[in-house]
C-alpha cells in the first residue's frame, strides 16, 4: 500500500487521490504506476476505472454532459435561448460544499497543463455539441450550422473565461463569474 493509505475502492476515491497527488507532485511527474501504488491497487485496476491518466482529471465527464443535456432539454420554450444556456451551465458548474479546493486543482490542471490542453479539445468538443444540439432547433437551423456552432463556442468561451478569472483570483465566486460572463455577451439570439 502506498503511503499507508487504505486501498481505493471507488472511481471517485481514485479521482480525489489523483488530484491530490497531481497537486503535490505535478501532473507530468505523477505516473499511472504512482497513482496505482498510492491507491493500493494494481495498474490493471487503475485502467478499469480510467482509460488514461488524462481522464482522471475529468472524472465522470460523460455523465455530467448527460446532466447538462437533460437540463437544457427541460428548459421551457418561453425561456430565451441564452438565459436557458446560462442557467444550465451554472447548474453544470455548481460545486457541492467542500468541493472547491479539488475543483480548483482540477481546473488549474485542465487550463494550464500542456498535456491536458490537447485532451481538453476533445472534451470541449463534446460540451459544445450538447450546447449546439440545444441551440439548433431553437434557432431553426441544423446542429452544424454556423449559428448553432457560434452559440456553442460562445458558451464555452464564457465558461473558460470565468474559470480563468476564478483561478486567478482566489476568493471569487465561480457562479457569479459565470453569470457575469454570460451577461457580457454582446449577442442577441432568438428563441
Amino acid at each position: 500500500m502506498g503511503q499507508g493509505r487504505p486501498a481505493v475502492t471507488s472511481k471517485g476515491e481514485l479521482e480525489l487521490l489523483a488530484l491530490e497527488l497531481f497537486a503535490e507532485r505535478g501532473f507530468e511527474q505523477t505516473t499511472v504506476d504512482d497513482l496505482a501504488e498510492a491507491a493500493g491497487i494494481g495498474r490493471r485496476t487503475f485502467f478499469r476505472y480510467f482509460a488514461s491518466k488524462n481522464d482522471v482529471v475529468y472524472g465522470d465527464f460523460d455523465a455530467a454532459l448527460g446532466e447538462l443535456r437533460a437540463r437544457l432539454a427541460a428548459t421551457p420554450e418561453e425561456v430565451p435561448l441564452w438565459d436557458g444556456i446560462r442557467d444550465a451551465v451554472l447548474a453544470f458548474n455548481a460545486l457541492p460544499p467542500g468541493a472547491e479546493p479539488q475543483h480548483r486543482v482540477r481546473m488549474s490542471l485542465v487550463l494550464h497543463t500542456p498535456a491536458l490542453q490537447a485532451h481538453s479539445t476533445l472534451r470541449y468538443a463534446g460540451w459544445r455539441a450538447v450546447i449546439a444540439e440545444h441551440a439548433a432547433p431553437r434557432l431553426g437551423v441544423a446542429v452544424d450550422a454556423l449559428e448553432a456552432q457560434l452559440v456553442a463556442h460562445q458558451a464555452l468561451a464564457c465558461a473558460v473565461t470565468a474559470y480563468e478569472q476564478w483561478l486567478a483570483r482566489p476568493g471569487t465566486d465561480l457562479a457569479a463569474l459565470l453569470d457575469q460572463a454570460f451577461g457580457s455577451l454582446a449577442v442577441t439570439a432568438g428563441r
